[in-house]
């Protein structure tokens, strides 16, 4: 029996074009394809050749509930694997983000922040 491979995540965001470019030029993704969701709204997925970030907008947006990730059904936080963490690390502070939580453990090095989703991010690198 194989090892089932994760294929991807779906988020609800507010601009799902805005936040694929933004994830484009932190992680050197490419958007894999973009346009009208089957449930209304927008949708783009952005990612690698094996896996993606499904970036979804419905017609209209709910007002969210305060963050709980200690809910049943909450998003964490996405995690991305990088080889150069400090220039990565660059990016997200010229895209306007805050780096926190950094933290160097057996076998890597990470730090964490949150877009303007209020999507929390940690990026790590075992290099």
């Amino acid at each position: 029996m194989k090892t089932g491979l994760l294929e991807h995540v779906n988020v609800t965001v507010a601009k799902p074009q805005d936040t694929a470019d933004l994830m484009c030029r932190l992680f050197d993704w490419h958007i894999r394809w973009a346009g009208p969701s089957a449930l209304g709204g927008q949708t783009a997925h952005v990612g690698t050749d094996t896996a993606y970030i499904a970036l979804y907008s419905p017609a209209s947006l709910e007002t969210a509930g305060a963050r709980n990730i200690a809910a049943p059904g909450h998003l964490n936080h996405i995690g991305v694997v990088v080889e150069d963490l400090d220039a990565v690390e660059a990016r997200v502070i010229k895209a306007g983000y805050e780096p926190a939580s950094h933290g160097d453990y057996e076998p890597g090095r990470r730090f964490y922040f949150f877009d303007e989703n209020g999507i929390e991010f940690e990026v790590v690198s075992y290099s």
